[in-house]
């Protein structure tokens, strides 16, 4: 039985608000399939895709998808199935699955595939359900059927955080993709994480058939440890032992 998505209120954001805005140094640079770019225009925008999906903290030369980009040049798939492909690829799935929980993975793959940030902890809830259900082929392929990816994105435009400067701000927001996903087990040694603060008693379970019996001498073991005696030792004059005699046994 497939559950189904469960409701969420959306709320009114930025990415959701019709507006004009005069282009300027703040605004996403958008990439595109559909203008037909050359060789050095794939090259930038493969390059934008892995910026997005894998974020600058984890894009390495051994995690590039060499095939998916080979089909994207050759048109034999879509920019669209070439998010797909980097969203559901080990390196993806290792950095950002394996190492968070479901509401921080959903929270991860909204920001960069959909652009925008969760609405609220009960979408994050939404998605995680269809994680735990469906898998994560299955929630990827669900964000990128939505009418939301469609509608601003396509099939042709690689994925970029919608209307990331916000009005009456001083400064814009961070980049999705310079947020650091999680620290490394380099920087968690560093910080010292992870820490275990436990505040009660420790108790340890021992098995009945390995529970001391009556007259163990475990029994009394701290009891003889609570008795704090201090003994006494007399000190012996070496010089009163006869060495040249053999100890005998008086009768």
């Amino acid at each position: 039985m497939v559950i189904p998505l469960l409701e969420y209120q959306p709320i009114t954001q930025n990415s959701r608000v019709a507006g004009y805005e005069v282009p300027g140094d703040d605004q996403p640079m958008i990439y595109s399939a559909e203008s037909l770019p050359s060789e050095s225009g794939w090259d930038e925008l493969i390059w934008a895709a892995y910026r997005q999906i894998y974020s600058e903290h984890q894009i390495l030369k051994s995690d590039r998808q060499i095939f998916l980009e080979s089909q994207l040049k050759n048109g034999q798939i879509t920019v669209r199935d070439f998010i797909r492909g980097l969203v559901i690829s080990d390196p993806f799935r290792r950095n950002n699955y394996e190492t968070n929980s479901n509401y921080r993975f959903v929270e991860l793959c909204v920001q960069r595939i959909l652009g925008r940030d969760v609405y609220s902890e009960r979408e994050k809830i939404a998605w995680s359900i269809v994680v735990a259900t469906k898998g994560i082929e299955g929630f990827i392929d669900e964000l990128l059927n939505s009418d939301e990816y469609l509608d601003n994105f396509g099939f042709d435009t690689v994925p970029y955080q919608r209307r990331r400067v916000i009005p009456q701000r001083d400064g814009g927001e961070t980049p999705f993709n310079l947020k650091t996903p999680r620290y490394g087990f380099y920087y968690r040694t560093i910080l010292g994480f992870p820490q275990i603060v436990y505040q009660n008693q420790l108790r340890r379970f021992t098995p009945q058939e390995q529970q001391p019996q009556a007259g163990d001498p475990s029994l009394y073991l701290s009891l003889a440890q609570g008795l704090n005696v201090q003994g006494t030792s007399a000190r012996v004059n070496l010089g009163n032992i006869n060495l040249g005699m053999v100890p005998y046994r008086k009768v």
